[in-house]
């Protein structure tokens, strides 16, 4: 398979030619969540992200394993080798298990992302499931002399790592300016031979709950290696793309290529690091750690302080689209507002296209304006070539739909367009909006609603004495299951039985 798709590698800071190892099948691990609370506006755009990526790639006619993770334990509070383990601590305070924190956040995860139309991967490993995989490979390092055992802890030896490979090349970072900016005397610290050492197995405190075997101790891995491990696992030791959020880049990502490389000699484990920017309030990082984050449960109910109104599923969706995956995006009402009548003018298109009629002749079929249409069916695609330029993509759309509402009111002779071309743009335009976008219709309003809407309709029918208008009513709901009940207290309903 020969596609002109383009993407922009962290590893080599340039856009390359997508190639896969072994086309048409395309390997894709991208770091699932630590599910220790209810996810937010910013996890939502990773996983948007590379669901589109995963999408176009079906579309081209790859055959995509996506490998997406959960993070159940091992990641510590500060994101480095000390302090609680963020689902211990959570399950502690509230008196719980910790697997019944990890199932409560899973299940209120996969909810969430269900309602953004994001497709479930096709591996969803859990780091507490591959505990064997993860000794093996800590064990594979400690034979290449990467690795040292420290007081039942196991530490990955970066400086030498770095006397053969490139500690910080994902990153920019050099091993030497981070060893300056470094405390030598950090809490937890004094296991390591060097600060930037980290951790690959902890020995478990008396108090800590989450603990397995190991040759080492009775202790859990460090956080780093479960992606080392799973994405070896369901992808070999060489895959084609890693993605994540910009903040995993440093230190999670840096030290993924790392141990794998120490374990497998392989030179990198995934040919391409695909990372998307985050999403900000008010200039700063959207995250739990900083307390500024808006849960997706609140965007959707409206509940959060700093919303002006609830916002569906497909509005944020369709939000983190308008941008480039590589842009910051600043979070805002108005730009939610702004993203909404987005939204809604595409999917009206997507109403008039299957609504329209080809006519019968075609006779007046001008040469101009079938090129015309060609053309802006065909740029439809294009940006997503160039680094799934979702954005561009969008904007494309808009052009064409100036086109479709004109066919719609007639300012644009239907006929002056061939049939083929006709379809084709509306195989495109439907192809784009809901394959690939991942867009869907949204019920404005639900069933009991609309049924109120049509029962005031009815008592008011009653009021004036239309009863034809009443006997039309009455049979339209009997034929939807419902029969309407008229009672001393007013109008009822009830299921046909």
């Amino acid at each position: 398979m020969n596609h002109p798709l383009s993407l922009y590698n962290t590893l080599t800071r340039t856009k390359e030619a997508f190639v896969p190892l072994h086309s048409p099948f395309v390997g894709l691990y991208v770091c699932g969540p630590t599910v220790y609370g209810d996810a937010h506006l910013g996890h939502a755009r990773p996983y948007i992200t590379f669901d589109v990526m995963r999408r176009y790639m079906q579309y081209l006619g790859y055959k995509v394993r996506y490998v997406r993770n959960i993070t159940d334990v091992g990641h510590l509070q500060n994101d480095a080798d000390f302090g609680e383990d963020k689902i211990q601590k959570l399950a502690k305070a509230a008196q719980l298990e910790p697997m019944e924190v990890v199932q409560q956040y899973t299940n209120s995860f996969h909810r969430d992302m269900g309602s953004l139309n994001v497709l479930p991967p096709d591996i969803e490993p859990r780091a507490s499931g591959h505990i064997i995989e993860q000794i093996e490979m800590i064990q594979e390092i400690l034979d290449n002399g990467l690795a040292y055992e420290s007081n039942g802890s196991v530490y990955f030896d970066v400086p030498a790592y770095n006397k053969e490979h490139n500690y910080g090349k994902l990153s920019g970072r050099v091993v030497e300016d981070l060893l300056a900016n470094t405390r030598d005397n950090l809490e937890g610290q004094e296991e390591k031979r060097s600060p930037l050492d980290f951790a690959l197995w902890k020995k478990a405190s008396a108090s800590h709950i989450m603990r397995w075997s190991s040759p080492w101790s009775e202790g859990f891995p460090g956080w780093h290696l479960e992606c080392s491990a799973m994405s070896r696992k369901y992808l070999g030791s060489q895959f084609d793309i890693h993605g994540g959020g910009l903040d995993l880049m440093f230190p999670h990502h840096e030290c993924e290529i790392a141990q794998s490389q120490a374990s497998n000699s392989h030179s990198d484990s995934a040919r391409f690091w695909v990372h998307n920017n985050l999403i900000t309030i008010n200039g700063k990082k959207m995250g739990k750690s900083l307390g500024n984050f808006i849960t997706l449960g609140e965007l959707f109910t409206g509940t959060h302080e700093v919303l002006e109104q609830a916002y569906s599923p497909m509005t944020i969706r369709f939000f983190i689209l308008q941008a480039h995956y590589r842009s910051t995006l600043d979070f805002s009402n108005e730009g939610l507002q702004a993203a909404r009548k987005g939204y809604l003018k595409v999917m009206n298109g997507l109403r008039i296209l299957d609504q329209l009629q080809y006519p019968a002749s075609t006779d007046a079929v001008d040469a101009k304006a079938d090129e015309e249409i060609k053309k802006l069916t065909a740029e439809l695609f294009l940006p997503l070539n160039d680094d799934l330029n979702t954005a561009k993509s969008i904007a494309a759309l808009f052009n064409l739909l100036k086109k479709v509402n004109s066919m719609h009111t007639g300012g644009f002779k239907l006929e002056t367009i061939s049939e083929e071309t006709f379809e084709q743009m509306r195989a495109q335009y439907r192809a784009l909006v809901l394959d690939v976008l991942g867009l869907k219709v949204e019920q404005t309003a639900d069933a009991q609603s609309l049924l109120e809407v049509v029962l005031g309709f009815y008592k008011e029918a009653k009021e004036t004495k239309d009863y034809a208008k009443v006997d039309a009513i009455r049979a339209q709901l009997k034929g939807q299951g419902i029969v309407v009940k008229d009672m001393k207290t007013g109008i009822d309903w009830a299921y046909e039985e």
